[in-house]
C-alpha cells in the first residue's frame, strides 16, 4: 500500500460520480485526488462513455493515465491519445438480442455507439439523447449495422428503465451483457463485458491488485466494478441497487462525495 493512503488505485466513474451535473470536476475534488496521486495512488477514470466523449474531459483534468471507456469496451491511454483495447459488438448477436427484446416489448427506440478514437453515435427516430453529448441521426437501419460498434442503447416508449433492463436480461442475456447507465440509457454490450473486464485489464498494466483499489460509482453499470474493487463507495444520488452492495455511501456528486472519503483516508 501507499504512503500516507491506503489504496494504490482510485477508480472513479464520471457522470453522476466525478462530475457535477454541470459536467464540472469541483475545485474540492480536483485538490482531493491530486493530493491522493501525489501520496502515490493512481486515479483511473472509468466510464460508460466510448472514449470520443470522454476525451475532452480528460484534457480539461489534464488526465495523462489510462481510461476505461464505454462500459469496459475500450482501454484509453490519454496521454497518448490511443485505445489499448478495443472490444467490439458481434453484430449478429446484437440483432438476435434485439429481436428477442422487442418480442417481448414492442418496437424499441435505437441509438449505437461506433468502435474507435473518432466514432460516432448514431441515434435512431424517437431517442432521447441525454445531456450535451452529440449524435448523428440515421433513419435507414442498415447504416446501424454497416460499421463496427461498442455497443447499442435502447429506449422504450412505455417502459421505465429499471424495467426495461429486466426484461432485455430476460430475453436477451445469452447474447449480449445489459447495463443501466444512467437515466434513459440502458446499453446492450458485448457478452460478459463491464466496467470490471475493463478495469481489471488496466489495473494489470498499472501492476495493482483489486484488493488496492478503492471504486466510486453511482449506477447498477457500476456494480461488478464495486464487486472487482477492495471497496465500493457509491454517492448520496445513487441507484438503490448500487448502494445496496457498496461498502460505503458518501455524500452525493454535486457535494463532492469523492472528495469526502479521500480527505478522511489522507488524514
Amino acid at each position: 500500500m501507499t504512503s500516507g493512503f491506503p489504496y494504490r488505485l482510485i477508480a472513479t466513474d464520471l457522470d453522476g460520480t466525478l462530475l457535477r451535473s454541470d459536467g464540472s470536476v469541483s475545485p474540492r475534488t480536483r485538490d482531493a485526488l491530486a493530493a491522493a496521486t501525489a501520496a502515490g495512488a493512481a486515479h483511473i477514470v472509468v466510464t460508460g462513455r466510448s472514449a470520443p466523449w470522454t476525451r475532452h474531459i480528460l484534457e480539461d483534468l489534464d488526465y495523462q493515465g489510462l481510461a476505461v471507456c464505454a462500459q469496459g469496451a475500450q482501454v484509453y491511454h490519454a496521454g497518448e491519445n490511443r485505445l489499448l483495447t478495443s472490444v467490439t459488438l458481434d453484430r449478429q448477436l446484437a440483432g438476435v438480442a434485439l429481436a428477442k427484446i422487442e418480442a417481448e416489448v414492442g418496437p424499441l427506440h435505437l441509438a449505437a455507439s461506433r468502435d474507435g478514437l473518432d466514432g460516432d453515435v448514431l441515434v435512431g427516430p424517437g431517442y432521447a439523447l441525454s445531456g450535451e453529448l452529440p449524435g448523428t441521426p440515421f433513419t435507414d437501419a442498415a447504416d446501424l449495422w454497416s460499421a463496427p460498434l461498442n455497443k447499442i442503447y435502447i429506449q422504450h416508449p412505455e417502459f421505465s428503465d429499471d424495467e426495461l433492463a429486466e426484461v432485455s436480461r430476460q430475453a436477451a442475456g445469452g447474447f449480449v451483457n445489459v447495463a443501466m447507465a444512467g437515466a434513459g440509457i440502458v446499453e446492450l454490450l458485448p457478452l460478459g463485458l463491464s466496467k470490471a473486464t475493463g478495469l481489471s485489464l488496466a489495473a494489470r498494466r498499472l501492476k495493482v491488485k483489486a484488493a488496492e483499489t478503492i471504486a466510486f460509482g453511482d449506477m447498477p453499470n457500476d456494480i461488478p466494478m464495486f464487486a472487482w474493487a477492495g471497496r465500493g463507495v457509491a454517492m448520496a444520488n445513487a441507484h438503490e441497487q448500487l448502494k445496496a452492495v457498496a461498502d460505503e455511501v458518501t455524500a452525493s456528486n454535486e457535494e463532492d462525495g469523492i472528495a469526502v472519503v479521500l480527505e478522511r483516508l489522507l488524514r
